[in-house]
């Protein structure tokens, strides 16, 4: 699914009104009956008040709308117009007329007005800014939003918590709608998956509203948020007459004394991800625990006993991940330097060979256009040095990219797979996967995709999508608390299962025809 622009979401909203005959406030009629729908289904006229709070501009039309269709249909509401400026939008000035008609009058709200009484019980419905915001709120109206945060009632925004600006970070004096949730138009907003702005609303959700669809399809995007329709795409089936020698054979490298079981598990995610061969290449130590707790796989070990020295093997495998619990002694960071001299494999990087890499970026040109970097937040840090801001962090990232020439993850709630100015941003996953191993596992079955034929970047955000698919499906079973890696592993494949699975509601909720 496709992330817009402001700029491409007004070109969206002008080439619908053109291509299907449609006025502007037409337009602003479907998103708010839309918002309406959304409300009328949870409410079910309960009897809750209901205080909408718009502002002068299109979204404060959209809350108009909502409030006149509300209104009509017997709701409490309170419909509260936020005067922060003289100028207001043609189809705001339409809808103020319409809800008038209800023989309904709007609250003018101004900097002189007391800030209205808001019930713990209540549901406030957030229209006061909508994508266009550029600026920090004025005093008054920043009074308004501390306000409703501190009510405690179920703030509901439209489209974007107000306060929030589209394409930059927050300020510090910022005054921003916390929503509970937030129904947005037709596409996710990038801020919604970054984590200094992802804050403001806990739950969102993506509402079609009718958008042209070709120009939503055809109109190329950096960003993406991943569903599984994004996922299918670039999925490879089996063939009946397929052998193991079809689906690859991974080399995973690593573990020391004491952390054999960072390998182990990337081991068994890789084969579980569908790799034909798994061969691990771990220090002396490590044998027998993977011999017993892995019999699947092949193992090499490294001629030291607690941690690897010297890599060396007589196979030929498609993939290589390396670092997983390896350490950074002195021989350990030599052998890496030797191994990458002479390596020609596509490598997924990860742990302490990223590490490794941070502190000796001459390493850098030895992986140029053949590896997945996989870095918790800190590992980043070390690669790319610190950041501002998540726009920041995401722009660094990308020029890292660029300039070395490789895929690298942003891990987070919404895991953003990086390559070049190309940004697909994760939509599975839960709090529960942050527990020690799930990296581990990550890389694993990022490198079981690689050897089956995906290409790095597709290797990358699929896995990401399998690996969080299966802690949604794990977590069901443990709850987040008792969540563990392994847990992540033995759901691996039910994550594949559910992908393969025809869901009507997955299909509803991306739009026609997006990519």
């Amino acid at each position: 699914m496709k992330i817009f622009s402001t700029e491409q979401i007004r070109v969206a909203d002008k080439l619908t009104i053109e291509r299907q005959n449609i006025t502007s406030d037409a337009l602003m009629e479907r998103a708010g009956k839309a918002i309406y729908n959304w409300m009328n289904r949870q409410l079910a006229n309960s009897g809750v008040k209901v205080h909408i709070f718009c502002g002068v501009g299109n979204n404060g039309g959209d809350g108009l709308v909502v409030g006149r269709l509300l209104l009509e249909q017997g709701y409490d509401v309170i419909v509260y117009v936020v005067n922060f400026s003289d100028n207001r939008s043609q189809d705001f000035l339409l809808n103020f007329d319409r809800i008038k008609n209800l023989k309904y009058w709007p609250q003018l709200l101004t900097k002189n007005d007391d800030l209205p009484s808001i019930g713990i019980n209540d549901v406030v419905v957030d229209a006061i800014f909508g994508i266009g915001l550029n600026r920090p709120a004025e005093n008054w109206v920043a009074a308004l939003i501390t306000h409703i945060n501190k009510s405690k009632a179920f703030v509901l925004s439209v489209d974007i918590p107000s306060g929030l600006y589209m394409d930059k970070a927050v300020g510090k004096n910022d005054a921003i709608i916390k929503s509970n949730y937030t129904l947005t138009f037709q596409l996710p907003k990038l801020v919604f998956l970054l984590p200094e702005t992802g804050i403001y609303t806990e739950y969102w959700e993506v509402l079609d509203i009718g958008q042209d669809a070709e120009y939503i399809f055809k109109e190329p995007a950096n960003e993406n948020y991943v569903s599984k329709f994004d996922v299918l795409q670039v999925y490879k089936p089996r063939g009946r007459f397929s052998h193991k020698g079809n689906y690859g054979h991974t080399l995973i490298i690593g573990g020391s004394y004491g952390k054999i079981g960072a390998v182990l598990m990337s081991s068994e995610a890789s084969m579980h991800a569908g790799s034909g061969l798994v061969t691990v290449f771990i220090p002396k130590c490590g044998y027998q625990t993977v011999q017993t707790a892995f019999p699947e796989a092949m193992v090499v070990t490294d001629k030291n006993e607690a941690y690897v020295s010297d890599i060396k093997f007589d196979i030929n495998p498609s993939v290589i991940a390396i670092g997983p619990g390896m350490g950074k002694h002195a021989e350990t960071v030599d052998a890496f330097y030797q191994f990458l001299l002479q390596n020609e494999k596509p490598l997924v990087v990860d742990a302490d060979a990223l590490n490794i890499i941070s502190e000796n970026k001459k390493l850098l040109p030895y992986i140029k256009g053949r590896a997945v970097l996989t870095p918790h937040p800190k590992e980043l840090e070390r690669l790319i040095g610190s950041w501002k801001n998540d726009f920041d962090k995401l722009e660094k990232t990308k020029l890292f990219s660029k300039e070395n020439d490789v895929v690298i993850l942003i891990k987070g709630a919404y895991t953003a797979t990086v390559y070049h100015d190309k940004v697909f941003f994760n939509s599975t996953g839960n709090p529960g996967m942050a527990t020690g191993g799930s990296g581990d596992v990550l890389t694993g079955i990022i490198a079981g995709l690689i050897a089956q034929g995906y290409s790095l970047f597709d290797a990358a955000f699929v896995g990401v999508y399998i690996h969080g698919r299966a802690g949604d499906l794990a977590v069901l079973r443990s709850g987040v608390e008792a969540l563990t890696a392994t847990d992540i592993i033995d759901f691996t494949g039910d994550a594949f299962l559910d992908l393969l699975k025809k869901n009507k509601k997955d299909y509803q909720e991306k739009p026609d025809n997006a990519s």
